[in-house]
């Protein structure tokens, strides 16, 4: 009987693997980054190398491609009367990205009519099999100049694709490409001192909900909806100014949460909206994204500048305010922290109990993910590695980061550092890839890839 239960036990990590490897359905995929191994994912590829297909992206989105099955979805914003807009270099950008002083340059004011677009790509040949029209229009708030009108990634179930925008609301596509409910909404002031920098949060989805988070100038807050009719279940406001953070649906040993994370605090949310714990951060900006992963919730928080750019790990099963008090790196329900460890664009990882960051300059970090313990610290990709973004990923034992010049270094993951090949696609890259159907999937500014050593 034993060993019946264990072949069953067996089965189902190989069907859920299975189907792991087959859906990428959401930012950073079902497990934060980390995808099934197979030895078909390359490690290697470049413009023309190990390319099953590519094809032209119009318009401007900085958006992740998502994958189910057969279907690949990717969103963009389409200037009608100048559908091909020039691209600047990620030098010209850095300034203002990297800690430099912004001015009203960095702000781009549209006045032409812009067309929001979902594209629904086959997996195998990279054809297009459906676009629609989200929404067309003027953009009612500028955008900073590294940002676009399509930045926050769609979420599916399989039945249903469902895409947030900021500038315009949130919408249900079945996935014959029929629209089954629209949500308008009009774009909030997002920045600082009354500087406009563009949306980004992604929406989560969870058990027949769509949840969204909008921190903004005027009026924060986070709903969930309900994903068959789009009816609005819950709002509650949030202390916050503007955030660009993806809440996360964290299913953990006592119960589901909804975590979001602001520069002031890191809430968790139980599905009916209440507040379940609270954690003070106190942080100028926010980006990265939550994540679990072996029992921990791991939260970044900060921006480059700030003194403080903290990274705890949380257990399960908190209430009430959980902040650390004084000199504390630790108490009850926060199980390690680090002061100064976060990035300011890309979430970390984990990848077998390491806990790895990725900083916006091109060095990559290791602690030990149970106890927060350093493994190494900052280690320098390269001289010429630019600046980063785009969140990693890992499969087949390596780490992969994707520069805003295109370029991807791969790591060896593990105690060690090890730089082990460099792939350029030569062009601007801030999405985070997908991993699904055994192969990669990567979006650069005019273009989206998908990469396989079996194609």
């Amino acid at each position: 009987m034993n060993r019946d239960w264990a072949r069953l036990g067996v089965l189902a990590l190989t069907l859920d693997v299975t189907v792991s490897a087959q859906h990428w359905p959401q930012f950073r995929g079902e497990h934060s980054g980390v995808a099934a191994d197979h030895p078909s994912l390359p490690d290697r590829w470049s413009e023309t190398r190990n390319v099953a297909w590519k094809i032209e992206i119009p318009g401007r989105g900085w958006s992740s491609p998502v994958v189910w099955g057969e279907h690949v979805f990717i969103t963009t914003a389409i200037n009608v009367k100048e559908p091909k807009q020039p691209l600047l270099s990620p030098d010209k950008y850095r300034g203002a990205s990297m800690g430099g002083k912004m001015s009203r340059r960095d702000l781009v004011k549209d006045t032409d009519v812009f067309r929001w677009m979902l594209y629904d790509i086959d997996v195998r040949t990279g054809r297009v099999r459906w676009e629609r029209v989200i929404h067309e229009g003027v953009p009612m708030r500028p955008v900073h100049m590294k940002n676009s009108y399509a930045s926050e990634t769609p979420v599916t179930d399989g039945d249903r694709v469902y895409v947030y925008l900021g500038y315009v609301g949130l919408f249900a596509y079945e996935l014959n490409g029929t629209l089954a409910w629209a949500r308008p909404m009009d774009a909030r002031d997002t920045g600082n001192d009354g500087y406009f920098y563009g949306g980004g949060a992604s929406p989560a989805l969870d058990t027949g909900r769509v949840y969204i988070v909008n921190d903004n100038e005027e009026a924060s807050f986070v709903a969930a909806f309900d994903a068959r009719t789009g009816t609005e279940l819950w709002r509650v406001a949030r202390d916050e100014r503007s955030n660009w953070s993806t809440p996360y649906v964290w299913r953990n040993e006592l119960r589901t949460e909804l975590v979001t994370v602001g520069s002031r605090k890191v809430r968790s949310y139980g599905p009916d909206g209440a507040l379940l714990w609270e954690l003070a951060v106190g942080t100028s900006l926010h980006t990265p994204t939550p994540f679990a992963r072996g029992g921990l919730l791991y939260v970044s928080s900060g921006y480059y500048s700030d003194p403080k750019r903290p990274v705890f790990a949380i257990r399960p099963g908190a209430s009430g305010d959980i902040s650390l008090a004084g000199d504390e790196t630790a108490n009850a329900f926060v199980a390690w922290s680090q002061p100064t460890a976060s990035a300011t664009y890309p979430s970390a990882i984990v990848v077998s109990d390491q806990f790895y960051t990725l900083l916006d300059r091109g060095f990559l970090t290791a602690h030990d993910a149970r106890t927060g313990k350093e493994i190494y610290g900052r280690q320098r990709l390269a001289g010429d590695a630019g600046t980063f973004s785009a969140s990693p990923w890992s499969y087949n034992g390596r780490i992969f980061v994707l520069s805003e010049d295109g370029e991807t270094f791969v790591i060896q993951a593990g105690p060690e550092y090890k730089l082990l090949a460099r792939n350029s696609l030569n062009e601007m890259s801030l999405a985070s890839p997908a991993v699904a159907e055994r192969s990669l999937f990567i979006r650069t500014a005019t273009k989206l890839y998908c990469i396989s050593e079996t194609r």
